[in-house]
């Protein structure tokens, strides 16, 4: 296996490149130090011969061997912040007035043209020029930044791909171009304030219920007030009473200001999910079988080009349907259920008890046999029958891989990445990469918690999912 070229092609901004915005650019330099200094190993073995020479503390190590470790290493991670960008701006979705080319000014700034190593303590960037004593750099190299940030010797941790992805997301600048845009760690009311229609889609008819009566009151209010007053407020007194109001007007069934507060904090809990600061990082997962941290099966490879842009773009569009499927999925299947109950001549009496029931499942973790009694059924195996949750999760899971399937062929047919119709083999090949996601993402975690049996916990993304949804149709039992 020879050594990736990747460390000597570095990604740069290119204003000529109309279409994309940057270009890859052969870096000589780079090239002929990894072809006679690194050998053909494991990429992490490569890494770390590099990583080793850049940040030596060692007088006998010349400068312009570590700075042409560096610049290999520089050439390698410009791919990763790249990606980054990218993945920035798709979990933005399209609702925004910028592009991934906004971002890259303040991450992807480095042309691969300057010698750079780092001091001694590993907190300066200093510039080599030929034979001269380094000197300190009067322009800051994200790339550089990155890694002089990373430890590598650390046991736990991240990879520097992962590294990378993290450190671009929190760059400081990136951040405050972010907030010019609303997109930055609000309280619960300014997210309540600040949603938008493509937001409001996946919310329930009584959560969108919800957040337009907050609108017309809060925000009204905050329109009225001096423009210099940026911090949301909790809601007054009297504006939680007239929300009230205006619900009761709109057949929406909340009694007291504390109930209406819990409910609008439950509804700002799924909006959060659509701030980028509280995305997954994509952290690496560990190897059961050999105990090492390897790179999620999920994420993009390491090898980027046009192409595997777009096929990025592709993956993140699938991971905004597959929660946006999964909650749909869990109304559209609640409702069929007890809508089914409801039509049964054996279990209609008992259709009021299903909803109550997966609550104290899923939100107290009782077992059936102890469900059984309190919802008035007369047996464990009646409270199966009725309840159910493994089938549930298995339609569930089923509904969601079909819509995320629906929705990801239609946008790669929309990409060119398929034939209307689709082949047969590239229909089941991209049907076998959904589900294997989903589960990986969703439903794995949710079936062994199921399995787990005595002093179990819902933790699972399906569970915490589950329980806003039975939150939202009913409040809970009362004993």
């Amino acid at each position: 296996m020879g050594v990736s070229s990747r460390y000597w092609n570095i990604w740069c901004i290119s204003p000529a490149s109309e279409k994309r915005g940057y270009e890859n650019c052969l870096i000589p330099v780079a090239q002929e130090f990894a072809r006679n200094h690194i050998s053909s190993a494991q990429e992490v073995d490569v890494q770390s011969a590099l990583l080793s020479y850049f940040h030596v503390k060692s007088a006998t190590v010349a400068a312009r061997i570590q700075s042409q470790a560096g610049l290999c290493l520089r050439c390698y991670v410009s791919a990763s912040i790249l990606k980054a960008c990218y993945t920035i701006d798709h979990l933005f979705g399209s609702d925004k007035s910028f592009t991934y080319r906004d971002l890259l000014p303040f991450v992807l700034n480095d042309d691969g043209k300057t010698a750079v190593i780092l001091d001694r303590n590993r907190k300066v960037q200093l510039v080599v020029m030929g034979d001269e004593p380094p000197q300190v750099s009067t322009y800051r190299f994200f790339s550089v930044e990155v890694l002089r940030t990373f430890r590598f010797e650390a046991q736990s941790s991240l990879s520097l791909e992962n590294w990378t992805y993290l450190r671009t997301k929190q760059n400081a600048e990136l951040k405050q171009f972010l907030a010019e845009f609303g997109f930055q760690h609000l309280s619960d009311w300014a997210l309540l304030n600040r949603a938008r229609p493509h937001q409001l889609e996946r919310l329930s008819e009584r959560d969108r219920q919800l957040v337009n009566v907050f609108h017309g009151v809060y925000r009204r209010d905050r329109r009225r007030q001096a423009t210099g007053v940026k911090r949301c407020p909790d809601p007054t007194t009297e504006q939680l009473q007239e929300m009230l109001t205006d619900l009761q007007q709109r057949n929406v069934t909340i009694f007291t200001a504390s109930e209406l507060m819990q409910a609008l904090k439950l509804v700002a809990v799924q909006l959060r999910q659509y701030d980028i600061w509280s995305h997954r990082v994509p952290l690496e997962v560990q190897d059961p079988d050999t105990g090492r941290d390897t790179i999620r099966a999920d994420l993009p490879s390491s090898q980027l080009d046009e192409s595997d842009l777009e096929q990025q773009e592709l993956l993140m569009f699938f991971h905004r349907q597959l929660h946006l499927a999964l909650n749909a999925a869990i109304a559209q299947e609640l409702r069929d259920r007890v809508a089914a109950l409801e039509r049964s001549k054996k279990y209609a009496p008992l259709a009021p008890q299903y909803i109550p029931g997966l609550r104290l499942y899923y939100s107290q973790a009782l077992s059936l046999k102890e469900i059984a009694p309190l919802l008035g059924m007369s047996s464990w195996d009646q409270a199966r029958r009725v309840l159910n949750p493994g089938d549930l999760l298995n339609k569930v899971r089923a509904l969601t891989v079909q819509q995320v399937l629906d929705r990801v062929l239609e946008q790669a047919q929309q990409k060119g990445f398929a034939a209307t119709p689709p082949e047969p083999n590239y229909l089941r090949t991209l049907a076998e990469q959904v589900e294997a996601i989903a589960d990986q993402d969703i439903f794995q975690a949710a079936v062994e918690e199921m399995r787990a049996g005595q002093g179990r916990s819902f933790n699972s993304v399906y569970a915490q999912q589950l329980r806003l949804y039975l939150n939202d149709v009913q409040r809970e039992p009362k004993s």
